[in-house]
């Protein structure tokens, strides 16, 4: 027998505290009625391979008629939020077009010379290298609908597509081939970066600041929903794509990673523990502001999409 698609949220209908719930073909059940200790979705993630039988069953057979996800407010979709792991530098067409925008290589090089001493780095990096990890906070995420709020400090704030990856199960020193076994879900996120604050010029032995670039109220537009790993074949498969104002900006697939999941969620358990409802972004593709020298500003409208796992829409002001 099919097991039945379903996604994981949370909702809000403006009478009630939000509540976890699950869509099936657009149409939202509260898990509540079979999980009734379970009131958030961080709970469901406790205990997330008991909770995912039973999830299913009810996506195979709905108790009721649900609801209409168009009639309630979707908010992220792991509630409370767990920890931030966010990858940088991650995707090869990227890291090149970066290191071409800032000429990050010899004075005179021509953007041919730049783009070939970059692939080479990567492949190096890819082959010999480790990724390179930095740290978000909680506070900083918001749901996929809501608007984004830039912050009265700094400026070129920007916009970076990724494809986050939600812990089912702790994680400590686990292999790459261990890895996946330990993944809930994925999930959409926006990872906006206030690109004048990233570097640190009165300390440059320190080099970057990701605290003060990236955390600021409503910089992690998450979700709509949390989509269980059994429905996303091959997460290294998976096209992202955003639109601002309605033209494409970032157009890119996850195969173009530098570390994949796998390599990620290992390194990072080598140095932390991941716990359930932790969240890993796995770096941006190619197609942010500061390659075309546009970044955000108010009345923006973007709207974002990774395969098989929803879309986000979020007002800039």
């Amino acid at each position: 027998m099919s097991q039945t698609p379903f996604s994981l949220g949370t909702f809000a209908d403006g009478q009630s505290g939000p509540f976890p719930g699950i869509v099936v073909h657009d149409r939202v059940y509260d898990t509540r009625t079979v999980l009734p200790e379970a009131t958030t979705t961080s709970d469901l993630l406790a205990d997330w391979d008991t909770s995912l039988e039973v999830l299913q069953s009810l996506a195979d057979a709905p108790e009721g008629d649900g609801r209409p996800a168009g009639e309630l407010t979707v908010l992220a979709p792991v509630q409370p939020p767990g920890q931030i792991f966010g990858a940088g530098a991650n995707y090869r067409e990227h890291v090149i077009q970066i290191t071409v925008a800032h000429r990050l290589g010899k004075e005179d090089a021509t953007e041919e010379e730049l783009r070939d001493q970059a692939a080479r780095e990567m492949d190096e990096r890819a082959a010999h290298g480790e990724p390179y990890v930095w740290v978000g906070v909680p506070s900083a995420i918001s749901g996929p609908y809501d608007d984004v709020v830039l912050p009265s400090i700094g400026e070129n704030h920007d916009w970076e597509l990724e494809l986050g990856v939600v812990i089912g199960r702790e994680a400590r020193e686990v292999s790459r081939d261990e890895a996946l076994d330990h993944v809930a879900g994925y999930t959409v996120c926006n990872d906006l970066t206030t690109r004048s604050l990233v570097p640190r010029p009165d300390i440059p032995m320190m080099g970057t600041d990701w605290m003060r670039a990236k955390n600021q109220p409503t910089f992690y537009p998450t979700g709509p929903y949390l989509v269980p790993a059994r429905f996303v074949p091959d997460p290294q498969d998976l096209d992202i794509t955003l639109r601002l104002n309605g033209k494409v900006m970032q157009k890119g697939n996850t195969n173009d990673m530098i570390f994949g999941v796998a390599a990620l969620i290992s390194y990072i358990s080598h140095r932390v523990v991941l716990r359930p409802g932790d969240m890993i972004i796995t770096g941006s593709p190619q197609g942010n502001g500061s390659h075309y020298g546009r970044f955000l500003r108010a009345g923006d409208v973007m709207e974002s999409e990774i395969t098989g796992l929803g879309t986000q829409r979020n007002l800039v002001r």
